[in-house]
C-alpha cells in the first residue's frame, strides 16, 4: 500500500492480543505534515470510540496519520473509550511531529472491552520509530482474518497512484462491510473532491457486500493524499480518474474480505437486472444476498432457485414473479417464475464451483444492481458461537 510516494508505515505487535502477534498500524506521511483527507465511517448509532474522534478530526478535511489497533474494537466502552481513542492519537502526533487533532484512530476487535492502554502507551511509540513497511502495517489490523489484504492502482494514465490495506472476514454487511481500510494517494487534490471520490468508490464496492447482515461498531474507510506525484487533480477528467482508482482499490480490498469470509466455501456474485428503478434493484439483491437459507442452498450446492425467487418476492421491489428468470453461470433454472427444465448435470457442477454468478432478470425495467455474498457454514457457527 506503499506504492504511493511521500508516506510511511509500519506494523507491531504492542501487547492488545494475548498471543504476541502484531495488533498495532501506522500509517503516515513521510515528513509528518497535514495534507488532504477523507473518511467514510459506519451508520451504526453504537460507533465505537474511534470513530467519533476520527469524524472530529477529519471536519477540517486534512490529516497526517492513522493509527490502527487490532484485538479490542474500544466500543461500548463510553467516555473513558472515547478518552483512549484520543490518547491514541497523541501518542502517534507526538511521536510524528504533527497535533493530536491531525491523527485519525482505527479499531478492530473485541466489543466491550476497554483498551489496555498501558500496552500502547509504549507500544506506539515504539512503533513510530520503526515503522517497518505496509506488509507489516496490513498483517496487524488483521483479526479472524486469514491473510493480509493489499491493493493498488494507477490513476489514470498518469504516474499516480492508489494504495490500500484493510481487514475484514464477518459482520459484512452493505454500509459498509465491517472492516477497517487505510488508503493513501500520491494525487494532488482538494478535501471535498477527495471526499467525493472516496464516498463514490466505497458505494460502488464496500456498500455492495454482505456475509452476514452484520454491521459493525467499527466501520471506518479512510484516504490521505500527498501530492507527491505532482499530478493534480483539478477538473471532470481527473475526478473520474481518482474515483476510478479508489473504486479499483477499494473493489479488490472488498473481494478480498469475500474470498476470505468465516467459514466461506463459495464466492457468489448476484445481478438483479430489469428493476424499474434503481433502488428495486438494489433492494431485490440485498434480499437475495442476505438471506440465511439462500445461503445455506450455496453451502449445500442445491442450484434451488425457488429460495431466490421467494427472496426477490419478499424484498419490496415491484415486479411480477411469473417474468423472473434466474440463471446460475449461464444456466437458466427459472423461466417466467417456474422450472425451465434445466440440465441436472450442468447445474450441480456449477454449484460445485468456488466461485458462482448468478444472475436474477425481474423483466419490470432497465435497472440493475449487483452484490458479492458468501454461502454460510457450520464453520461460521462454530467461529461465532462465543465472544469473537
Amino acid at each position: 500500500m506503499l506504492a504511493a510516494q511521500g508516506f510511511v508505515a509500519g506494523g507491531a505487535a504492542c501487547g492488545i492480543k494475548p498471543d504476541g502477534v502484531p495488533d498495532l498500524a501506522i500509517v503516515a506521511t513521510a515528513d509528518g505534515r497535514v495534507v488532504p483527507a477523507a473518511g467514510v465511517f459506519t451508520t451504526n448509532l453504537a460507533c465505537a470510540g474511534p470513530v467519533l474522534v476520527s469524524r472530529e478530526h477529519l471536519a477540517d478535511g486534512r490529516a497526517a496519520a492513522v493509527v490502527l489497533s487490532s484485538g479490542n474494537a474500544n466500543a461500548a466502552t463510553g467516555e473513558q473509550g472515547r478518552s483512549d481513542a484520543r490518547r491514541m492519537a497523541e501518542l502517534t502526533a507526538y511521536a510524528i511531529g504533527a497535533a493530536t487533532s491531525d491523527v485519525l484512530v482505527c479499531s478492530t476487535g473485541l466489543i466491550g472491552y476497554f483498551m489496555p492502554m498501558a500496552a500502547l502507551e509504549t507500544g506506539i511509540p515504539a512503533l513510530a520509530a520503526n515503522l517497518n513497511g505496509g506488509t507489516a502495517a496490513a498483517d496487524a489490523i488483521l483479526t479472524t482474518d486469514t491473510v493480509r489484504k493489499e491493493a493498488t492502482a494507477a490513476v489514470g494514465a498518469t504516474s499516480a497512484v492508489v494504495g490500500g490495506l484493510a481487514k475484514g472476514a464477518a459482520m459484512l454487511s452493505p454500509a459498509m462491510a465491517t472492516m477497517l481500510a487505510a488508503l493513501t494517494t500520491d494525487v494532488d487534490v482538494e478535501p471535498a473532491v477527495l471526499q467525493a471520490a472516496l464516498a463514490g468508490a466505497v458505494a460502488a464496492t464496500f456498500n455492495q457486500l454482505l456475509v452476514d447482515g452484520s454491521m459493525s461498531t467499527n466501520d471506518t474507510v479512510v484516504v490521505l493524499a500527498s501530492g507527491a506525484s505532482g499530478v493534480t487533480i483539478d477538473d471532470r477528467a481527473g475526478v473520474h480518474a481518482l474515483t476510478d482508482a479508489l473504486t479499483d482499490v477499494c473493489g479488490s480490498l472488498a473481494e478480498q474480505m469475500a474470498r476470505d469470509a468465516e467459514g466461506a466455501t463459495k464466492l457468489v456474485r448476484l445481478t438483479v437486472r430489469g428493476a424499474r428503478s434503481l433502488d428495486d434493484a438494489r433492494r431485490a439483491a440485498r434480499g437475495v444476498a442476505g438471506s440465511q437459507l439462500v445461503q445455506c442452498s450455496f453451502n449445500g450446492e442445491d442450484p434451488y432457485w425457488g429460495r431466490i425467487l421467494s427472496e426477490l418476492g419478499a424484498s419490496g421491489a415491484l415486479f411480477d414473479p411469473e417474468r423472473v428468470t434466474i440463471s446460475y453461470d449461464g444456466v437458466v433454472a427459472c423461466r417466467d417464475g417456474i422450472d425451465a427444465d434445466a440440465d441436472a448435470d450442468a447445474l450441480r457442477a456449477i454449484m460445485a464451483r468456488g466461485e458462482i454468478e448468478v444472475v436474477c432478470d425481474l423483466d419490470a425495467g432497465t435497472n440493475t444492481a449487483s452484490m458479492l455474498f458468501t454461502d454460510l457454514s457450520h464453520a461460521y457457527i462454530d467461529e461465532n458461537r462465543g465472544t469473537s
